[in-house]
């Protein structure tokens, strides 16, 4: 069984020979899907595949992840079909370069690709200056592309410059892309006797009844791009920091560290590749400092206060100080999410936090059930703090006044926490000093 275990992945692989390798890739284009689509292709030119599909739905996504994709494309030794597929899905901002670089572009129904203007993933808008060289570049490169392509130059600056987008019958008329394919069978029928150039060698393409390998995300892929959406990443925030306080307020519990720390690893990656407003964080933040506040000092109400930046904060939180352009989608946290995240966060604070702080403050369950005015034999010299013992039992004692020596009588005059409080017994004394004269 181990033996077939350890053997299927390669049995699984050799299968991709003479085959239609599928890569599935959606939502933001971050490094995640960049190293799927470099390995995918990488893969498939080792294991002799015909042909690679890349069936593309994003919104847009980080420029460096983009570049990649395009140059693992552009120098890709085996045809690459982009197609933007199924219908309702779109080839934004970045994957309008991806879609442009492949060697056959295609884009089903329902469709559209477009609105290709750089934008600052961080802020929205750019400085004037800094739009200026990064919108030219991006200009000069999707130019480049669609030249090496012999698609539309002209129509590149157009849709960088004017973030104009175009339908699938638009895209095809303006000889962006290359066909309409209701599916991926008739993609495929529509690609038989095609001639494309791949790496500077004209190549006919043999697609019709060729068998189709899928190639998904592995489980870390997964969730690493999974957590690229802003309810999951404001979810992580949200949990790490609450994690994190627990943890602060019971030292050496371990648990709730090490899963608040994870959880802030991975909101934080998540917000490398989305268009995060830092200031919704740090009121977040402060929300938090609030609440611990008035968990240490009651009576100011600080609770208010921080369920009001929690909330004002998870309003901001994917909201740049200026407006995205529409080549970034426009990301928010769920309102139902939000409410039920300010709930949980109150109640934990107001009652969890709240529980514990009481049980610290709370006096001590164990009392002295040595009665004032009962009389002991010191144990020990008690200077201030000693030994007593009493009523069959030994106590800590503390003297109030003058000193007691081992072997004194004392009386209980009164508690101090779980020490009692006791003075020399009088008659114990002047007997001590008869005593002594007498020796």
């Amino acid at each position: 069984m181990i033996l077939f275990v350890a053997v299927a992945p390669g049995m699984a692989q050799s299968s991709v020979s003479d085959a239609v390798v599928l890569l599935r890739v959606t939502g933001v284009i971050d490094p995640v899907v960049a190293g799927y689509v470099e390995q995918g292709v990488q893969t498939a030119t080792e294991e002799g595949a015909r042909l690679v599909v890349i069936q593309l739905d994003t919104p847009g996504g980080l420029d460096t992840a983009m570049r990649t994709i395009v140059q693992t494309i552009m120098n890709a030794k085996v045809p690459v079909v982009v197609y933007v597929a199924p219908s309702g899905a779109r080839a934004a901002s970045a994957g309008v370069f991806i879609t442009a670089a492949a060697h056959v572009a295609a884009m089903a129904p329902g469709t559209n690709i477009g609105a290709a203007r750089p934008v600052d993933i961080g802020q929205g808008e750019m400085p004037e200056t800094m739009a200026d060289k990064v919108t030219n570049d991006a200009v000069a490169y999707l130019a480049a592309i669609a030249e090496q392509r012999n698609r539309n130059v002209s129509l590149a600056e157009r849709l960088v410059r004017e973030s104009q987008s175009l339908t699938a019958q638009q895209a095809l008329e303006e000889r962006l892309i290359d066909l309409i394919a209701v599916d991926l069978k008739a993609l495929l029928a529509a690609l038989e006797g095609r001639t494309v150039e791949v790496a500077g060698v004209q190549i006919t393409l043999h697609t019709a009844g060729v068998p189709i390998v899928e190639r998904n995300m592995n489980w870390l892929q997964v969730i690493t791009h999974g957590i690229v959406d802003p309810n999951i990443a404001y979810v992580l925030l949200s949990l790490g920091t609450i994690a994190l306080v627990a943890e602060f307020w019971n030292p050496g519990a371990i648990i709730p560290g090490v899963v608040g720390a994870i959880c802030l690893v991975l909101a934080f990656v998540a917000f490398g590749s989305l268009p995060v407003n830092y200031g919704g964080v740090a009121l977040i933040i402060l929300a938090i400092i609030f609440f611990v506040l008035d968990l240490m000092v009651a009576g100011f109400g600080l609770t208010i206060a921080g369920v009001i930046a929690f909330i004002i904060g998870s309003l901001f939180l994917f909201s740049p100080f200026t407006p995205p352009e529409p080549s970034m989608p426009q990301l928010s946290v769920s309102p139902w999410l939000l409410i039920g995240m300010t709930a949980m966060l109150v109640l934990f604070f107001t009652t969890v936090l709240a529980a514990g702080v009481r049980a610290q403050l709370r006096p001590s369950a164990m009392r002295i059930n040595l009665p004032v005015g009962s009389t002991g034999i010191a144990v020990s010299d008690l200077k201030p703090q000693g030994v007593i013992q009493a009523a069959g039992e030994q106590w800590t004692a503390i003297v109030v006044e003058g000193d007691v020596h081992a072997g004194d009588e004392v009386v209980v005059v009164g508690h101090e926490g779980l020490r009692v409080k006791v003075r020399r017994q009088q008659a114990t004394s002047g007997a001590r000093d008869e005593r002594s004269e007498t020796a």
